[in-house]
């Protein structure tokens, strides 16, 4: 039998036909876990094809950076449901652990996530609710009662929510224990149903309550989340709230480190009446960033697959979160944007800048082949390429020795590796990432 024949010799490729790198296990993980949402349709591939390449190359890579990467995916990357997949395969493939135990008590980090993890385990696991008990190994209730036991009764009565599992359900398959007689009384209460409705918006206006006195009380109380107030502009302008109020509420940026960047941009998006204070809150984010030495070229991709929602629920594009990414960079730049042209942007931050990207041309192909090739004869001392990296023709090695692809979708393959340093996510603190990494090596 011939083996060398033509289907033996195919070469990888990305969507749009270029040549992609080959990686390793962990850099097929990474780009596929770090910019996606569990499940959720992109513009190249299925949701559940994705969550299944995730779980087998999740049983290809150590538990140990298994564990880590599941921990990072929820604090630096700040996403909440696809490290309870990551957290699923370490407690299948190491289900007498400490470290599953280790690893979950620190990457649950809601109430609600609780729930949510069992309810993945169950799934991955074929098995429906009533039957998780004979499925869950002692160290994922380890981890998971570790987690329980840190939620106080405001905590646990905001997020008890409706659903096949509940919190009590939560408590009794993982047999915590109360620590105290204070604690006792607060889950007594929870399993009975006796928790006191928590003090937050969706309970006062399901009560009927007035919305503008809502959320008045609540932002004169300090008692809104960050990421509720992005989300609730519209409607408390809409409601006659109190704009300085309102504006004095997103400066202050309470909670503001676990909201994305795009967040912003989504928020200026819906409430227009407030984008100045929006501008001024995302500047901030930029000015605690570090600024980067030298000369940085920026490429970020307005391709036609970049205009892929984030889900199915949102609003917000793949567009979106690499426009804010590139508006929030510190230092000296050139912006550029990529379509099937490579065209120069104004150097603008916040608010403008995302303007200035997404506005630049129609979002077409996918050329960023052309687009580094450009960069190439520029002068600069660190390129910066943010895509979902596939592009249609073969993407040239970059000639700076600082050069970053940062991937913002889960596809399965991708150009930026060998020479480029690769990075996957939609955080800011991609961009950190970048800055500790030159610290590094320039302390070596």
């Amino acid at each position: 039998m011939r083996l060398n024949t033509a289907a033996s010799m195919t070469r990888t490729q990305t969507h749009e036909g270029a040549p992609a790198k080959r990686m390793t296990a962990m850099q097929a993980l990474r780009r596929s876990v770090m910019s996606a949402l569990l499940w959720e349709k992109e513009f190249y591939e299925d949701g559940e094809e994705i969550a299944l390449r995730v779980q087998r190359l999740a049983g290809d890579v150590p538990v140990e950076d298994l564990a880590a990467l599941a921990i990072e995916l929820r604090t630096e990357g700040k996403l909440r449901h696809m490290p309870l997949l990551l957290l699923s395969v370490l407690a299948r493939r190491a289900p007498g652990s400490s470290l599953v135990s280790d690893t979950i008590a620190q990457v649950l980090r809601r109430p609600d996530e609780m729930p949510e993890l069992l309810a993945i385990h169950a799934h991955l696991n074929g098995v429906g609710p009533d039957r998780l008990k004979k499925v869950l190994p002692a160290q994922m209730k380890k981890g998971v009662a570790r987690a329980f036991g840190r939620f106080d009764a405001y905590q646990l009565a905001k997020y008890d929510r409706e659903g096949p599992i509940r919190l009590r359900d939560v408590l009794f398959l993982s047999h915590a224990k109360p620590e105290g007689e204070a604690q006792k009384e607060i889950w007594e209460k929870l399993i009975a149903g006796k928790l006191e409705a928590p003090d937050t918006w969706e309970v006062a206006l399901s009560a009927g309550s007035d919305k503008r006195e809502t959320f008045t009380r609540l932002l004169s109380e300090g008692k809104l989340g960050y990421l509720a107030l992005l989300r609730n502009l519209r409607n408390m302008v809409e409601a006659g709230v109190d704009e300085k109020l309102i504006r004095d509420a997103i400066l202050a940026r309470k909670g503001a480190g676990n909201v994305l960047p795009f967040r912003f941009t989504a928020a200026a998006r819906a409430c227009p009446r407030m984008e100045a204070a929006l501008d001024e809150a995302l500047g901030e984010v930029i000015l605690e960033m570090p600024r980067l030495e030298g000369r940085t070229l920026v490429l970020v991709d307005v391709s036609g697959s970049m205009d892929d929602k984030l889900s199915g629920k949102s609003d917000m594009t793949r567009a979106d979160a690499a426009a804010t990414l590139g508006s929030v960079i510190h230092g000296d730049l050139r912006v550029f944007t990529f379509s099937e042209r490579t065209v120069e942007v104004p150097a603008r931050r916040g608010m403008a800048g995302v303007d200035a990207i997404l506005r630049s041309q129609p979002h077409y192909g996918t050329e960023l082949g052309g687009a580094v090739r450009l960069a190439n004869g520029i002068p600069h001392d660190r390129l910066i390429v943010i895509t979902d990296e596939q592009s249609r023709t073969p993407v040239p090695d970059p000639v700076a020795k600082r050069a970053y692809m940062i991937n913002v979708a889960s596809n399965a393959h991708g150009v930026g590796y060998g020479k480029w340093t690769h990075i996957d996510g939609f955080s800011e603190n991609v961009l950190r990432f970048i800055h500790e990494v030159e610290a590094q090596g320039e302390a070596a």
